[in-house]
């Protein structure tokens, strides 16, 4: 263990330190209640679930190698359900703030706040924010808490009922607007968890069989009853187990095709079987702060961006499109698994044929006219990307995928009313363009800056080839596309925008006062799949040339 570790943060029922594989991981001074008349112990069980797989992942294979495992990550634990009962409704999100104030009070530290508890009672809210999710974005942002700073914050989507399922395709069920994704996990800011699996084998002679394929999304995983408008939800998918389904419904959760995590009473029980969404955002906990161990500097919006960029569809997920999908095709897919699994190695490097370019930087969105006196948009960031093109212009017509990311933090408006409009809500908002093929600055400039001030900004038109498009790309604080297009094209679209479009921010009476600024993270991926190229040792080679450049200039 590092001097400067970081920690996984669950707010759950406790974490009980009686476990030997926990115990190591989990200071004394390290638990904690939101109440502080409740107690420290795990008497419910699932928070030592959830801390054995931040620590160890499922602990099936672990204990059938004879290789040592590593951990990295420690944990916290505050305790946010009452042993007995539930939280009033009314007071949930005061006391999820009371919870990371509890915790913080230990001083800074990197964590990554994991809360595996949703609520029904908000349902239907068809992705419009509510009382929760609007108190936990104002947590992740940094203008709620004791403490104002940025905070990531992993919620996971909620789980169906098992007894409402009957015959016929399981995933029907799963879409059912009924199943949407339970408050507060189509919050803008959090990291959004929902559950695959890849948990299909059975015992020979089981009379039973699983229901969903190898791949697909786990029946317990809630799903996005919107389409537009909100962000995409869930952000990313991890295991969460499958179910059993024997001749007669409702299919059944089942050891073999759940995961194995700690159990709370040890020495009585040593492990215990685990499952569901729970399970996957304790899976992406583990993930998510053991690559911002390796990048500790990295801010927790540029965390939260590389994390889901990373994520790609499974085989079976792109199954369900047909052989040329259009942008709307894609709707489902991203209803149910977001932008997919997430692939640490993708997230943690860059191989010879695959790079990735990360920007934090600042921008002030709005500002006064000098000539009108109205409120403006004030800022735009243009970057000329330093790309392979030599690198590219040898590929030729070979065709190589780009990637951007673009990942902030919005402040929501404090007012209920504005919930029920995205431009209301959010405090800013930004996108980004990448100029054509053949576009040079000023054109490209002039092209922007035309359609700017619509309110939702400049649509991605066909002829740019981005699979996604406006619809699944203008939405929420995390905004990802991708187009796949002939290097050599690439290598000449190289000039990439980030503008800001209407928030409540841009009021002249705010404006007035100050002019806010806010923090955002860009990340580039060019990814040249099996081809036989060096993209990032050229790319390396400029980087350097830059930071020389740069360093003259300060001296």
């Amino acid at each position: 263990m590092g001097p400067d570790p970081s920690y996984v943060t669950l707010l759950d029922t406790s974490v009980s330190r009686a476990h030997p594989l926990i115990q190591p991981a989990l200071s004394v001074d390290d638990r904690h209640a939101a109440n502080p008349a409740w107690g420290l112990e795990d008497v419910k069980g699932h928070g030592t679930q959830m801390g054995g797989l931040a620590l160890f992942g499922d602990l099936t294979p672990k204990l059938h190698q004879a290789n040592p495992v590593s951990v990295v990550n420690r944990l916290e634990s505050v305790k946010l359900l009452p042993d007995a009962g539930m939280n009033p409704h009314h007071l949930l999100g005061a006391v999820t703030r009371q919870a990371i104030n509890t915790v913080e009070q230990v001083g800074p530290r990197r964590r990554t706040f994991t809360m595996t508890t949703t609520t029904g009672e908000d349902t239907p809210h068809d992705g419009a924010p509510t009382s929760w999710s609007t108190e936990v974005d104002q947590l992740a942002a940094g203008v709620s808490g004791e403490v104002k700073q940025q905070r990531l914050v992993l919620v996971s989507a909620g789980n169906t009922d098992n007894f409402t399922f009957g015959a016929g395709n399981y995933l029907d069920r799963c879409d059912h607007e009924d199943n949407e994704i339970e408050s507060p996990a189509q919050a803008w800011n959090v990291l959004s968890v929902g559950a695959f699996t890849e948990k299909t084998v059975l015992p020979d002679g089981e009379p039973a069989q699983a229901l969903a394929p190898f791949g697909d999304l786990s029946p317990a995983s809630r799903t996005a009853s919107w389409s537009s408008h909100w962000p995409n939800k869930p952000d990313v998918v991890l295991e969460g187990g499958n179910w059993a389904l024997s001749a007669m419904p409702p299919p059944m959760r089942h050891g073999w095709l759940s995961l194995l995590s700690t159990h709370h009473n040890y020495p009585v029980r040593s492990f215990t079987f685990t499952f569901d969404t729970s399970a996957a955002t304790a899976l992406a906990a583990k993930d998510v702060t053991e690559l911002w161990s390796d990048y500790p500097t990295l801010w927790p919006e540029t965390v939260r961006g590389l994390y889901v960029s990373s994520a790609r569809w499974t085989q079976q997920m792109r199954a369900h499109l047909p052989a040329q999908p259009n942008k709307g095709h894609f709707t489902p897919l991203f209803q149910r698994y977001g932008y997919g699994v997430p692939d640490m190695a993708r997230a943690r490097r860059s191989a010879s044929n695959a790079l990735t370019l990360i920007v934090e930087d600042t921008i002030t969105p709005y500002g006064i006219s000098e000539k009108t006196g109205g409120d403006v948009h004030n800022e735009m960031k243009l970057f000329a990307l330093p790309w392979p093109v030599e690198a590219l212009r040898a590929l030729g017509n070979a065709d190589v995928t780009l990637r951007v990311a673009l990942s902030s933090f919005i402040a929501p408006n404090p007012s209920e009313a504005s919930r029920g409009v995205r431009y209301r809500y959010a405090s800013h908002n930004l996108r980004f363009q990448l100029n054509r093929a053949g576009e040079n600055e000023a054109q490209f400039l002039a092209r922007i800056s035309k359609a700017a001030e619509q309110p939702d900004g400049p649509a991605s038109d066909e002829d740019d080839l981005w699979d996604f498009g406006s619809n699944r790309r203008h939405v929420g604080s995390l905004h990802i596309d991708q187009l796949t297009c002939r290097a050599s094209d690439l290598a000449r679209r190289n000039l990439l925008a980030v503008h800001p479009v209407t928030g409540w921010w841009k009021s002249k009476k705010l404006l007035a006062e100050s002019l806010p600024s806010v923090r955002y993270a860009l990340i580039v991926e060019i990814d040249a799949a099996e081809l036989d190229t060096e993209l990032y040792a050229e790319v390396q080679v400029a980087v350097d040339a830059l930071i020389a450049a740069q360093a003259v200039v300060q001296v």
